[in-house]
Parts: C-alpha cells; sequence; structure tokens
C-alpha cells in the first residue's frame, strides 16, 4: 500500500495495524471468509467461520467502508468479491485507493479519476450511503463531531441489525468516543487492544423512527438525547460571519487563531478579481473576501469533502455564494461570489490564472505531524498565480516558513507576526 498522491515519507504510513484488526474483529479478515461471512455474524469471534455453502454466500450483503485511509479496508474486500459502499473523506485519499487497486491487479491503469474498481463505489457522506446497511467497517476519526455525524448518520438510515466495527491506533482514541456511539446505539463495547489498536462495537440504534408515524412535512428524523444537528451553523460576532461546519471540518464552526490574524489584515490584501480560497476549510477566507470585494470572482477549494459541503453552506448563508451553474473547476473566469471546489491542491486550476491566493497550510495528514504538505501547496500557487499575483499565508512562527515561500513563490514580506503565528505577503 502506498500514500500517493499525497505525502509520502518513510515516517507516514498507508496501513497499520487497526485496519488489519478492523478487518479481522468483523470476520472479513481473509478472502474466504470473506466470502463466506454473513454481515449479520460480524460480531462473532473472528475465527468463527460460516461454512461455505450456497446459502451463505447468497447472505452476503454490501458493507459500508468510512475513512478508510488509502484502501487498506476496502481493497481486500473488493478482492474477495464484496461490494463496498466507501466514503473518504480525502480526495488525495480517494485517488491512492484507486492506484493502489491498479498496483495490486485489482483495476486497470487510467486517469486516476477514471479508474474503476470492480465491486468499490465511492459516495458522499450521507444517509442514501447507509441505507438499510447491516455491517459498516470505519477507521474512528480524529474529530469527535465527525464519529458524531457519521454515527447520527448510521443510526438514522441504517438497518435496525445494523453492526458497526470502529477501529484506530490507542495513542489517537479517548473514552468520549464511546459516549458519542452511545448517543446514538444503545449498545457500544471497547475490545482488548491488540498491536497498539483497539476495536470499539455498536449496535441497536437508538430513536429509530416509524415512518408512518411521521407527520407530513417533518424531517422524518426524531432527536437522540444529546445529539447534534449537521452541519452545525454559528455566528462569530467578531467578523459577522455565519460559519456552517460539518463534522469533519477544521475548527468546526469557529474561526481558528491562526486565520483570525490572517483576517485582521485582509483589507491590506490587493483589490483582485480573480482569487483562490486554498485548503478553505468552512470558507470563512472565501467568504470574507468575497463579502469586501463584491466584484471578485472566489474559488473555495480543499481537498477533503466535509470542508467543501461546510464552505458551500458558509457561502449561502452569508449571500455570497456564485450564481448557480457557474462552471465548478473554472469559476474564476464566471460569475462573482464563491464557488467551492473539491480539488488536491490546485489540480484543476490552470496556470497563471489568480491574481490572489488565500492560505492557512495544515501541518498534519491525518493524525501525524508532517512539514511535507506546505511546500507542495508553496509550488502549487506559485505555478497558479500569474506574475506579479500575490499569495498571501499564515503559519505557525515556528515552522519558518519565510524561506521556502521566498524560494518557491517569489519576494516575501512579513504583514503581521503575533507570539504564534506569521502572515506573509508572497509576490509572484
Amino acid at each position: 500500500m502506498r500514500r500517493r498522491p499525497d505525502v509520502e515519507a518513510h515516517d507516514l504510513v498507508a496501513a497499520d495495524a487497526s485496519d488489519r484488526l478492523i478487518l479481522e474483529s468483523a470476520g472479513l479478515d481473509r478472502p474466504e471468509s470473506a466470502r463466506e461471512m454473513r454481515p449479520s455474524h460480524a460480531f462473532e469471534h473472528p475465527k468463527q467461520h460460516i461454512p461455505a455453502t450456497p446459502t451463505a454466500t447468497s447472505h452476503v450483503g454490501s458493507v459500508v467502508v468510512v475513512g478508510d485511509r488509502y484502501g487498506a479496508l476496502a481493497l481486500p474486500l473488493a478482492a474477495a468479491g464484496l461490494r463496498v459502499l466507501v466514503h473518504q473523506d480525502a480526495l488525495s485519499g480517494e485517488r491512492a485507493a484507486r492506484l493502489n487497486a491498479v498496483a495490486v491487479g485489482l483495476a486497470q491503469a487510467s486517469d486516476v479519476d477514471s479508474i474503476v474498481v470492480p465491486g468499490v463505489t465511492w459516495h458522499p457522506l450521507d444517509g442514501d450511503l447507509f441505507a438499510g446497511a447491516t455491517l459498516v467497517l470505519m477507521q474512528l476519526p480524529r474529530s469527535l463531531g465527525a464519529l458524531d455525524e457519521i454515527a447520527g448518520l448510521i443510526a438514522d438510515h441504517a438497518d435496525p441489525a445494523v453492526h458497526v466495527v470502529a477501529g484506530g491506533r490507542v495513542k489517537h482514541m479517548t473514552p468520549a468516543m464511546n459516549g458519542v456511539l452511545a448517543r446514538h446505539f444503545a449498545t457500544v463495547t471497547a475490545d482488548r487492544g491488540v498491536g497498539k489498536s483497539r476495536v470499539l462495537r455498536a449496535s441497536d440504534p437508538r430513536a429509530r423512527v416509524d415512518p408512518s408515524a411521521v407527520r407530513p412535512g417533518s424531517s422524518g428524523r426524531r432527536a437522540r438525547p444529546g445529539a447534534l444537528t449537521w452541519p452545525r451553523t454559528e455566528r462569530d460576532e467578531a467578523t459577522g460571519l455565519t460559519i456552517c461546519a460539518h463534522g469533519a471540518a477544521f475548527a468546526g464552526a469557529g474561526v481558528d487563531i491562526g486565520t483570525r490574524l490572517l483576517l485582521s489584515v485582509l483589507d491590506q490584501a490587493p483589490d483582485a478579481s480573480r482569487v483562490i480560497d486554498l485548503g478553505c476549510g468552512t470558507g470563512v477566507l472565501a467568504v470574507s473576501y468575497a463579502r469586501a470585494h463584491p466584484d471578485a470572482r472566489v474559488i473555495a477549494t480543499d481537498q477533503s469533502s466535509a470542508a467543501v459541503a461546510s464552505a458551500t453552506a458558509t457561502a449561502m448563508a452569508n449571500g455570497v455564494a456564485a450564481a448557480s451553474g457557474s462552471a465548478p473547476h473554472s469559476p474564476l473566469g464566471g460569475p462573482p461570489g464563491v464557488t467551492v471546489v473539491r480539488d488536491d491542491a490546485l489540480g484543476a486550476q490552470p496556470d497563471a490564472s489568480a491574481d490572489l491566493i488565500l492560505l492557512n497550510p495544515p501541518f498534519h495528514s491525518g493524525a501525524a505531524v508532517t512539514a511535507r504538505i506546505a511546500p507542495r501547496l508553496f509550488a502549487d500557487a506559485a505555478r497558479v498565480l500569474r506574475p506579479g499575483g500575490e499569495l498571501w499565508c499564515v503559519w505557525n512562527s515556528h515552522l519558518r516558513y519565510r524561506p521556502q515561500l521566498g524560494a518557491l513563490v517569489g519576494t516575501t514580506r512579513q504583514i503581521v507576526r503575533d507570539p504564534k503565528f506569521t502572515v506573509t505577503a508572497s509576490v509572484r
């Protein structure tokens, strides 16, 4: 398994013991067991397999996989002949899974987004993904909000007999995860740790709704005790923005302190007509610029599907969404306002097409801290900026990105600095 096109390094892995443990705990760790396992038997001992009979095989249904990082969960199941419905938040992870399928002979080589993996389909995170599901495998997300949103969707839309097998590395798990699952499931248990990994199991969804009892015009959902509504919406008084955030969106429905520092000097940025918010998160920078420059064409781009959905909702909530029907990958020539795009960095944007790029670069890849992401974004920004265009970037001061910005983009000056963050402007 490899991570490409995501960042690769000796300390950044594409799979770990938690992937294997999830499959083992669901009784799907070997091809023969996967072919023979009924989803309803997923909570039996992982070594207790159903005899290979036509009846058993005919009862194998689809398996829903959420949070598979680079294909380590979905591809073994597809190789065993199961139908796998997958949601991966990161576009780079989805592309890596397709490329890994080619590498192991499950798929034919093609343009990465056109690679067809037999038995595997990719889906948005919504009720349709879980409709009627009896088995859900999940890599536990870092965010409790993301876990709450996923668990709520499963409880509301999956089969009442659904079983959830969710795993991760012990060092990234907390007891609060059990509590989040317990909001949505009556039965939540934790297995013993194995190889520094652990599995949580959930079943018996709470507060299921009888469709015949739903009032006309209602959502068809009954709130469970402590359940949250996604996306969450909050008003930030300092900026006057209404911010919408799905569970996996960075900083949630608030404004992180780095972005807030960049916002404090955003009025000093050039008056540009073609603007990109790279790694947009909930779209705070894109929406703020669009509100101050009503004629600007702003693209907000992120590889996270949760970020794209959040930024889209934020732009609409603040009245700056571009007119519907604008081309998703060429908004810089379209109508004014904010158009949101799911993209790996700026892969869909043409060279020398932007006047201004705004960036608060991440330094995490999943749970791993890495300084390798930002330079890739700087280089991509340099390609997309027109001559004389500017990259305005906020970064943790201890990371000392200024030499890299100067080398990759162009002359770089400091705009503002506080004890934790620095804002710079680099001219192409």
